[in-house]
């Protein structure tokens, strides 16, 4: 199999955690423990609804709410598997 060239991955920007989805909760909301420790229910926004499919196991990023930031948000970004494999690599990912 080829090597895929190295391509620019979406980091957190201010203001924005990674995390992984741990559980799904239904009208489009999840739960995510976020890289700061936390654990966040989180929505997709309308405007993304219909381009994401999520599932517990992937890696995303999310912005947190500015009212209960610690717990809520909403999903910003989903990353493939490929993505994962670079930052993995990359040591962005334990």
């Amino acid at each position: 199999m080829e090597a895929q060239p190295e391509q620019r991955i979406r980091t957190p920007r201010k203001g924005e955690v990674m995390g992984i989805v741990t559980e799904m909760k239904g009208g489009s909301r999840m739960i995510v423990k976020c890289f700061d420790g936390k654990e966040r229910l989180c929505r997709i926004p309308g405007k993304i609804k219909k381009k994401l499919i999520i599932k517990p196991g992937d890696y995303v990023i999310i912005q947190p709410w500015s009212v209960q930031s610690d717990e809520r948000g909403d999903i910003a970004y989903k990353y493939n598997s490929f993505q994962v494999d670079q930052l993995k690599r990359k040591g962005l990912l334990t």
